[in-house]
């Protein structure tokens, strides 16, 4: 048997299995982030809250599944909460698991991006008659998103490799494609090749999204600036 064979890596580049298994990997890992994206953002405002049971909530939470492996979640999702009852499709495990999962990291980006707005727009908007609701959409919101947008954007990557972890469940995406399809025909090096340069191929399209999504948002950004000026020059006047 040689050591590479081209013909085969051909084959695998191609291979229905292993493209049905990378287009799973890819719902997957969006799907998964926008819920994770939800929840984080969520569980960010419970702990933005003054009061000792929301701050103890809220680092709670994040403690939790920040030291628990992701792949013993899933494991505890699909074959321990059957023995009390609760039986989970590996669709729904998968996606519990992976949501859970990344979520505190999520809360983290949200909570730090938030907290890094100046408090005096806070205090100029609410000094003018703004409601609450409108500083957050008008001018808290869209500074904090082009804060948070750089480690979100990474944070895809990261969950693009946990979806690997789903394997373990018996959940047919791309790792657990190729590993099939390496228990048929025995040639592990080219199918692995395969599933790496997929991983890499689907990495580098997402940076340039991230990147023209960026230059995007600094164009927001720089409208919710004059907004806050605007305030401020507002509330100036008044004194």
């Amino acid at each position: 048997m040689t050591v590479w064979d081209w013909s085969v890596f051909l084959h695998d580049l191609v291979e229905p299995s292993i493209l049905t298994g990378l287009w799973t990997t890819i719902w997957l890992t969006l799907v998964t982030l926008m819920l994770a994206i939800v929840l984080g953002t969520m569980i960010a405002l419970i702990g933005g809250v003054n009061g000792r049971i929301t701050r103890s909530f809220y680092q709670g939470y994040v403690a939790f599944f920040r030291a628990t492996p992701l792949l013993v979640q899933l494991v505890f999702l699909y074959s321990a909460l059957p023995q009390l009852g609760v039986r989970l499709s590996v669709l729904e495990a998968a996606v519990i698991g992976l949501m859970f999962s990344e979520s505190p990291y999520v809360a983290e980006i949200v909570r730090s991006s938030l907290s890094a707005v100046p408090v005096a727009q806070w205090e100029a908007a609410r000094a003018v008659g703004m409601r609450p609701v409108t500083i957050m959409r008008a001018i808290v919101f869209p500074q904090a998103l082009r804060i948070a947008i750089p480690p979100l954007g990474n944070e895809f990557v990261r969950q693009l490799k946990n979806t690997s972890l789903v394997s373990v469940i018996s959940m047919t995406e791309l790792f657990r494609a190729t590993d099939n399809l390496t228990q048929a025909n025995f040639r592990v090096l080219e199918a692995l090749t395969v599933a790496t340069l997929y991983y890499l191929a689907v990495t580098a399209i997402w940076t340039l999204l991230q990147a023209a999504f960026e230059r995007r948002n600094s164009r927001w950004f720089a409208d919710a600036r004059k907004r806050a000026s605007s305030i401020k020059t507002s509330l100036a006047e008044q004194q």
